[in-house]
């Protein structure tokens, strides 16, 4: 199980981490910040997962796998790939682009703005933005915010591949009246 976990994870943690570098590339010099795009490259990741599980339970256990053990499969790679993607933004973040959060900032109030947004629902997104510009300049926050962007989705992935990939041994031993 172990080199099954840290081939897949690796394999997922790289696919995440460079669509992450080019996509925060992207945003960064567009000024565009699509979530869509980001969600998406982490579920085309977390595909993995899936994969992973099949493969341990197919070439590994012999076509049997219960749900806690194809979780288990799934939680492993889902941390192997987020901290991979932590340590991809981090080194991005604090080496390339250490005023984003400024412009994120900008950009959110400036969307809010051309919305039509109300004075008050403006300041109201400010104090917020600026509360998140403020924990955003401690490292622990960083990594605490970088994971909590990944892992709920590797962990949903997770959850939904061993409902569907679990598999009970077939009782040959069952004797028909």
């Amino acid at each position: 199980m172990k080199k099954n976990v840290i081939v897949f994870g690796l394999i997922s943690g790289l696919i995440v981490s460079v669509l992450m570098i080019i996509g925060m590339a992207w945003c960064y010099e567009s000024g565009n910040h699509s979530m869509i795009l980001g969600y998406a490259s982490m579920l085309l990741a977390f595909s993995l997962i899936f994969v992973g599980i099949k493969n341990y339970r197919d070439k590994y256990n012999n076509g049997v796998i219960s749900f806690g053990k194809a979780f288990k499969i799934g939680l492993y790679i889902s941390l192997i790939a987020s901290t991979m993607y932590v340590l991809a933004w981090l080194v991005d973040y604090y080496l390339f682009m250490p005023d984003f959060m400024d412009k994120y900032a900008a950009h959110e109030i400036q969307k809010a703005q051309s919305s039509g947004a109300s004075a008050a629902d403006i300041a109201a997104q400010v104090k917020e933005i600026s509360s998140m510009k403020s924990m955003y300049s401690s490292f622990i926050w960083v990594v605490l915010f970088t994971y909590l962007e990944i892992l709920p989705v590797g962990l949903i992935v997770s959850v939904i591949t061993a409902l569907i990939l679990k598999r009970k041994a077939k009782n040959d031993n069952v004797v028909v009246a």
